[in-house]
C-alpha cells in the first residue's frame, strides 16, 4: 500500500526537545488506544476499530448488494453534520466533485439543513424520474434518531417516494443507533436498517455504515477505503512519536496552542478534497471545543478549525495568513499523483504573459505555487506540516480520515477535555425542540 507521509522537520518550529516532553504525556492515552482495540465497541474510542470489523462489512456489502440491484438513477443521503460530512468528503476526494456531471449508474444527492430551496431543487431532480418510473434510493442517517432537519427532510422525501412506488419501502435505507425510535419505524416500516455502533460518535462514524453504505451504492470501494484506515490505525498505535503521525501531529498543535496560536488551517491543494476540510473542521471543532476539563473545571478550551484551498485561497486569504497576526497552525495537505494530467499547449502568442509555464502539466505549475507558499511561510516565520498523499485512491483517503481522527483523539488527552462528547450542541437543540413544540 503507498503510504501518506508527514513531515515537519525545519518547518513546525517546534524543537526536539519540546516534542520529547509532550511524547511522554501521550504514552498513557497510546495505552488507552491499544486497550481499546480489545474492548470492541466498548470504549469511546471504539471508532478505531470500525476500520478492522470484517461483520460490519460484510452486512453492508450485502445491503450495497440489494440496493444496486433496483438500478437507482440517484441516492439521497438524508443527514447532516456527521451524518454526510464524511460521505461527501470521500466522496469527492475519490470519484470528483463534477461525480453528477458524468452520467454515473448512479447520482447521489444530500439533504442536510431545512432550506426550502435545497428541497425544493432535490423534489424537481427526483420526482420526474420517479413519475416515469426511474427508481430513487433514500438514506437516512441520524445517530440519535430524532435530529431535527433530518427527520423533516426524510418524511418530505419518503412521501414523494410513496406518491410513484407501491413497494417504497424497498428503496428506503435508515442508518441509526439500535433502539432508537427511528430504528423501531425502519422495522416497522419494512425500510432497509444498518447499525451505528454506540460509542461510535457521528464525526467518527465515517467508516461504519454511515458512510460506506452510501459510498458503496455510489461504486467506491470500501473495501479498499477501510484497508487504508486500518492500516493507519495501527501505525498510530505506535509509541514512538517519530513513527506515530496522529500523536506528532496533535503534539505540534498542542504546542503551538500553547504559545497562543488558536487557529489551526488546513490547506488543501486539491479542490477535490475541501469536503474533506468540511469533515475535519466539524470534528476538530466539537472535539476539542470544551467549556469544561475532564475534571469538572471551566476552561473554556478549543482551537478553531479554518479550511484554505489551493491555490483558490491564495488569491483571497494569503495576504492574512503571511502578513497578519501569529495566531495559526497550518497543515498543507498535498496530492502525489493527480488521477489525470493535463499540460499548458506552446502557444507563442501566450508565452509573454507568464513565463515558463508553457508544455508544463498543471500539477508542475501548482506543485510550483505549494513550494513558493512554503518558502514565503518560512522566511515569515509561520509554523506549517505538510501531509502528503500518494493518490486520491480509497485506500490514501481511508488513511488520511483515519489519522486525522486519531489526532483529535490525542490532542483531547493533550488539552484535558474530553473529544468525544459534546454537550453544548444539546443546547441550541433542546431550545429548537421547546420553540418548535410551542407552535404545534
Amino acid at each position: 500500500m503507498k503510504q501518506i507521509t508527514f513531515s515537519y522537520r525545519d518547518s513546525a518550529r517546534i524543537s526536539s526537545r519540546e516534542l520529547s516532553e509532550v511524547a511522554g504525556k501521550l504514552q498513557e492515552e497510546i495505552q488507552n488506544m491499544k486497550k481499546a482495540v480489545l474492548l470492541g465497541y466498548d470504549d469511546d474510542r471504539a471508532s478505531i476499530n470500525l476500520p478492522h470489523d470484517r461483520e460490519m462489512l460484510s452486512s453492508v456489502e450485502a445491503m450495497v448488494r440489494k440496493k444496486r440491484r433496483l438500478k437507482p438513477l440517484y441516492l439521497v443521503v438524508v443527514g447532516i453534520g456527521g451524518s454526510n460530512l464524511g460521505t461527501m468528503a470521500v466522496q469527492e476526494a475519490v470519484l470528483g466533485t463534477s461525480y453528477n456531471l458524468f452520467s454515473p449508474e448512479t447520482k447521489i444527492l444530500y439533504a442536510d439543513t431545512v432550506d426550502s430551496d435545497s428541497m425544493k431543487s432535490i423534489l424537481r431532480t427526483i420526482e420526474p424520474l420517479l413519475e416515469e418510473g426511474g427508481n430513487v434510493l433514500i438514506n437516512g442517517v441520524s445517530k440519535s434518531g430524532a435530529t431535527t432537519e433530518t427527520v423533516a427532510n426524510f418524511e418530505i422525501l419518503v412521501e414523494a417516494l410513496a406518491k410513484s412506488k407501491k413497494d417504497y419501502e424497498e428503496y428506503v435505507v435508515i442508518t441509526t443507533d439500535k433502539d432508537s425510535k427511528l430504528w423501531y419505524l425502519a422495522l416497522k416500516n419494512g425500510f432497509g436498517v444498518q447499525e451505528i455502533p454506540k460509542r461510535v460518535g457521528g464525526r467518527y462514524s465515517v467508516f461504519s455504515p454511515v458512510g460506506v453504505l452510501p459510498l458503496g451504492i455510489i461504486g467506491v470501494k470500501i473495501d479498499s477505503l477501510l484497508e487504508g484506515a486500518a492500516w493507519m490505525r495501527d501505525r498510530c498505535l505506535n509509541e514512538d512519536l517519530e513513527e506515530n503521525p496522529a500523536s506528532l501531529g496533535a503534539a505540534l498543535l498542542y504546542l503551538h496552542h500553547k504559545q497562543g496560536k488558536s487557529i489551526s488551517d488546513l490547506f488543501l491543494f486539491s479542490n477535490d478534497l475541501e469536503s474533506v476540510g468540511k469533515w475535519f473542521r466539524q470534528l476538530m471543532a466539537e472535539s476539542i471545543g470544551k467549556e469544561y476539563n475532564r475534571k469538572g473545571e471551566r476552561i473554556f478550551a478549543g482551537i478553531t478549525p479554518t479550511v484554505s484551498t489551493g491555490s483558490t485561497d491564495l488569491h483571497s486569504m494569503a495576504q492574512l495568513y503571511l502578513g497578519g497576526p501569529y495566531d495559526k497552525f497550518t497543515t498543507f495537505v498535498r496530492v502525489g499523483k493527480n488521477n489525470s494530467e493535463i499540460a499548458v499547449p506552446d502557444l507563442e502568442e501566450y508565452s509573454t504573459l507568464v513565463s515558463g509555464i508553457q508544455k508544463k502539466p498543471l500539477s508542475d505549475i501548482m506543485d510550483a505555487i505549494l513550494e513558493g507558499v512554503k518558502v514565503a511561510f518560512g522566511n515569515g516565520k509561520r509554523p506549517f506540516a505538510e501531509i502528503t498523499l500518494p493518490d486520491k485512491s480509497e485506500a490514501s483517503i481511508g488513511q488520511l480520515l483515519q489519522l486525522e481522527m486519531m489526532e483529535m483523539m490525542y490532542l483531547g488527552a493533550l488539552l484535558g477535555v474530553n473529544p468525544f462528547d459534546q454537550p453544548n450542541v444539546e443546547m441550541y437543540k433542546s431550545e429548537t425542540r421547546k420553540i418548535l413544540g410551542g407552535r404545534a
